[in-house]
């Protein structure tokens, strides 16, 4: 088992105190785990753990129940004791329970979900300043080699990083096949199921063009024109709605463009990324014949992994992969595949070159002749930017 250290120094400062612990991200992306490797650092006898997707707790499934059976477990204790509630979203009306426990017990709460709406309605309103969020991700390449010190990049390129793979043994047919029915799982349960949508086959070509088109500008607008190409009228504004629906069940995430010159944030431009490339290979495939975008997609993933906020930067008529910014400071980030050749190069550092602040800038390759930097400009090999802290 990876002990995802990343994640728990995190938790770790919140471990017994007043605040309910939040750990949201998609479906099978190891959320579960987590929460395990969380109650055993606690390792307290005076544990309650539910997981809400077994279906011997399907009675529990609505909030008066779910209330009155860990009343019944804590009894009359004045004792502390530690709440592990998994996909708490499958509860009818669970924040009003989970806000009763918190106030009527000495209880340390942690739930899961695969909705980015848990922190949004009813909870915000019912604890309000009482909770603190997580977002998990699939492994990391750091993660991923932590499994098998063996493991290439390039099996990384292909396989991307669900944890379950590892018990797969990220062998190519058998992890595609999971990964499918990952795929299924997070479209069916976490966005038709939850969003009442009526036209699944309508947010499965949404989804398939998003993929089709990861790291690529495109609008709402452009997708409507597509599908009028094709016979189907269907208004931009259904088009951002199921978009949105992706992006509340952690499937795709939307960067947004700023113009760094002027430091505001543009309405074009804007791109769509998939929260794991292996998922994209195993619906879409041809991710190595791909290779450049999903070397963008994996190294933004990684900005936000590592808790940046993260756009893509415009300057002028130039464009800079991503701009992440966190604490204060800036990074500045370019991302090609081969870094061969002059006008290459030239075009690749030109982007960040004419960005004249003092914050870090990078240009990663995965193949390239250029060794140590250009003009000032470090360039890095991508293994070795994700493997590291830079």
């Amino acid at each position: 088992m990876v002990i995802r250290e990343t994640y728990l120094a995190k938790i770790r400062p919140f471990i017994g105190k007043d605040i309910i612990k939040v750990l949201t991200g998609i479906r099978r992306g190891g959320k579960s785990v987590l929460l395990e490797q969380i109650r055993d650092e606690i390792n307290s006898q005076n544990t309650v753990y539910l997981n809400f997707e077994d279906l011997d707790n399907q009675y529990l499934c609505e909030y008066n129940a779910f209330h009155d059976y860990i009343g019944e477990k804590i009894g009359g204790s004045k004792e502390k004791f530690y709440l592990f509630f998994d996909e708490i979203q499958e509860v009818k009306g669970w924040e009003k329970a989970i806000n009763s426990l918190r106030v009527k017990f000495d209880a340390d709460i942690y739930i899961t979900g695969s909705n980015s709406r848990l922190l949004s309605g009813e909870l915000a309103t019912y604890i309000a300043g009482r909770y603190v969020s997580f977002v998990v991700y699939p492994f990391s390449f750091t993660e991923f080699k932590m499994v098998n010190a063996d493991y290439s990049f390039d099996q990384y390129l292909k396989c991307g990083g669900m944890p379950f793979l590892s018990d797969l043994n990220f062998e190519a047919e058998i992890s595609k096949n999971y990964l499918r029915d990952v795929f299924n799982s997070v479209v069916l349960k976490d966005i038709v199921k939850r969003n009442k949508i009526r036209d699944v086959d309508l947010l499965e070509r949404i989804i398939a063009y998003a993929l089709a088109n990861i790291g690529k500008s495109f609008s709402a607008t452009s997708i409507s024109k597509y599908f009028k190409a094709e016979k189907r009228i269907v208004a931009p504004e259904t088009i951002l709605n199921y978009l949105k629906a992706c992006e509340e069940a952690y499937l795709l995430y939307r960067l947004k463009s700023r113009d760094i010159n002027g430091k505001k944030m543009l309405k074009v431009n804007e791109k769509y990324y998939v929260v794991d490339h292996g998922l994209r290979e195993a619906v879409v495939g041809a991710n190595l014949k791909n290779v450049e975008i999903i070397l963008e997609n994996i190294v933004g993933l990684e900005l936000l992994r590592r808790g940046y906020k993260v756009c893509v930067g415009r300057a002028g008529d130039r464009e800079i992969d991503f701009v992440g910014e966190k604490n204060g400071d800036k990074l500045y980030l370019q991302v090609c595949y081969l870094l061969n050749g002059e006008s290459t190069i030239e075009r690749e550092f030109g982007s960040i070159l004419d960005i004249k602040d003092n914050y870090p800038k990078f240009v990663l390759y995965k193949e390239s002749s250029l060794r140590g930097n250009y003009e000032g400009i470090p360039a890095l090999k991508i293994e070795d930017w994700l493997s590291g802290e830079i």
